[in-house]
């Protein structure tokens, strides 16, 4: 590889790290414009066809509208055409996404039926997080840990860094037993007390642990003893 070349991979890393850390919100149209462009045309100055390309449409927004075969005259291949003509295709089914469950709030009532489901075809104990705004929303839930809820301490770790990335405002774990009954043990209990602890040092509340078995869930913050937990 020839020093041109590395300059140019050089400055494709740069542009992602500056797109980690500051959002599309630092870079001018052609910039943001070159950057999406990496991955349509993998071997090529982006920034020269950028320039181009909007020098021609005279906006993003003309680029992504114009026929694929405007935009192959332009100087894309086809696959280049077409990758830039998804743009807008793929913003309206987010928008329409976003819409559709822009209601769906999580709440007392119907978050034991939704974990439960989370556990469909699980033969192995998991740990699921599900983490939420201020308003209720869902703003992630997966696995966090598989095996044992009790088994490993670095998977708090990795609540808490998680919890943080997404900006949560609250908190619910849940894990199943596969062979079991939904009924906590005691070391279910001292962890979920240490979680709640853990999640309250950076501003998460952890309003509820649910034990999934056989389709069934036990909620523990709605047992007696729930107020001990959750603080």
């Amino acid at each position: 590889m020839d020093k041109q070349s590395d300059r140019h991979k050089g400055h494709r890393n740069r542009m992602k790290q500056k797109f980690i850390e500051n959002g599309l919100d630092v870079f001018h149209s052609h910039e943001a414009l070159e950057m999406l462009l990496y991955y349509a045309v993998p071997r090529k100055d982006t920034n020269e066809l950028a320039h181009k390309l909007l020098e021609i449409f005279g906006s993003l927004s003309a680029i992504f509208d114009a026929p694929i075969g405007l935009l192959k005259k332009a100087g894309l291949s086809e696959s280049a055409a077409v990758y830039l003509k998804l743009i807008p295709e793929i913003t309206r089914l987010y928008q329409e996404d976003k819409h559709q469950n822009y209601d769906k709030i999580i709440t007392d009532e119907n978050i034991g039926e939704i974990l439960v489901k989370k556990f469909i075809g699980r033969e192995n104990e998991n740990v699921i997080l599900l983490l939420m705004d201020s308003k209720g929303k869902e703003l992630f839930c997966g696995i966090v840990s598989k095996g044992s809820v009790n088994a490993s301490e670095i998977y708090i770790k990795k609540l808490i860094e998680t919890a943080v990335l997404y900006n949560a405002s609250t908190a619910v774990l849940a894990h199943n037993h596969p062979s079991g009954m939904a009924l906590p043990s005691k070391k279910d209990l001292d962890t979920t007390k240490k979680i709640s602890v853990a999640l309250r040092l950076v501003g998460v509340q952890l309003s509820d642990h649910i034990i999934v078995a056989d389709g069934d869930f036990v909620s523990l913050a709605a047992c007696d003893f729930g107020e001990e937990l959750f603080i």
